[in-house]
């Protein structure tokens, strides 16, 4: 068996998904640090364009598309997923599973040494509490939203290609993914709570994690990094990402919200009514093929009411993820940007 291949800068890294948040930092990051990049996207990239990056406008599940992506290249970072609690599951599958078939084809035939895909912890929900859990806590099986299961599935193939000698590949988990150029997380909660419109659900006393993105960017290139030692551990492998600091989610969204001058969510809805209003949502918007997402879905329910937090030993010790920015920091950093 062949040694795995040692990690070369000076080739090509393939990043897909490069129009997001992760995968748009990730590309910065590694054209500021003179890496050669490949990015692509199904929106135009000009601005990766002008700092270097050679672009590629795709579907992600196009087998043409990423065969042609991989030529060349030395580590795919694959960050592309369709994100969302609502919508056609057909859609769902095709980029998020199809996707990830394709890249291990593309990552097959022209021989690339290391496939990094970013996952999510919802590929491990069981409508239950998640305190503490580590890489031990089984995928789940009986999801009520077509982007974990579709994830989950991803996961499971691109950890399924891992192949010594070959093409060495990991998946990491980032929980809710903040930072300043976030338009979908914290932009949401706080139009939302502007509006009147945002209920604590359940007790309010849930703790979660999240992690800044300059830590998910560190830990891509972590897992890039410890992919290419020899006798990696990382191989085949999942970790949860986070920033290691989880908070009481109501209390942390309040103190958001009072530096910005936006009054407190205090008006609550019981976890079981918010689940009952979620099905007879998703029942509307099925049967009535309403635009856009629901208000509230059975699957948002549970993430707003039940504890999400996740063990980073693993990463620490097999990756050498160690977060950088903590809450405080990037908090401050958030809150000067949206006064």
């Amino acid at each position: 068996m062949n040694a795995p291949s040692p990690l070369a800068t000076d080739t090509v890294t393939l990043v897909t998904g490069a129009s997001g948040f992760v995968g748009g930092r990730l590309a910065r990051r590694l054209l500021g640090a003179g890496r050669r990049v490949r990015a692509v996207a199904r929106s135009p990239l000009s601005e990766l364009a002008a700092l270097g990056a050679e672009t590629m406008r795709a579907d992600i599940a196009d087998p043409a598309a990423m065969d042609a992506a991989c030529r060349g290249v030395g580590t795919v970072f694959h960050a592309a997923a369709r994100v969302g609690v609502w919508g056609p599951r057909v859609a769902f599958e095709r980029t998020n599973i199809g996707g990830a078939q394709a890249i291990v084809a593309g990552c097959r035939t022209h021989g690339v040494a290391r496939l990094v895909f970013t996952s999510s912890p919802s590929v491990v929900f069981c409508d239950a509490d998640l305190a503490g859990v580590d890489e031990a806590q089984p995928r789940g099986t009986d999801f009520p939203a077509d982007y974990p299961r579709t994830k989950a599935e991803a996961e499971r193939l691109i950890l399924a290609a891992h192949e010594p000698g070959r093409l060495a590949t990991c998946a990491l988990r980032p929980h809710l993914i903040w930072g300043v150029g976030d338009q979908n997380l914290i932009p949401r909660v706080v139009a939302r709570a502007r509006a009147g419109r945002l209920r604590i659900v359940g007790a309010g006393k849930n703790v979660v994690d999240l992690t800044h993105v300059e830590n998910v960017v560190d830990a891509h290139l972590d897992a890039e990094r410890a992919l290419a030692a020899p006798a990696c551990p990382a191989g085949g492998c999942a970790y949860f990402i986070t920033n290691g600091e989880p908070v009481v989610l109501w209390d942390w969204i309040n103190d958001l919200l009072g530096r910005l001058d936006v009054p407190p969510v205090t008006r609550r809805i019981s976890l079981a009514n918010a689940r009952r209003i979620g099905a007879v949502c998703e029942a509307l918007w099925s049967t009535l093929r309403l635009r856009g997402e629901p208000p509230m879905t059975r699957f948002v329910a549970s993430e707003l009411a039940k504890d999400h937090w996740f063990r980073i030993d693993a990463a620490r010790r097999d990756l050498g993820y160690a977060p950088r920015v903590t809450m405080a920091q990037g908090l401050d950093e958030l809150v000067r940007t949206l006064r």
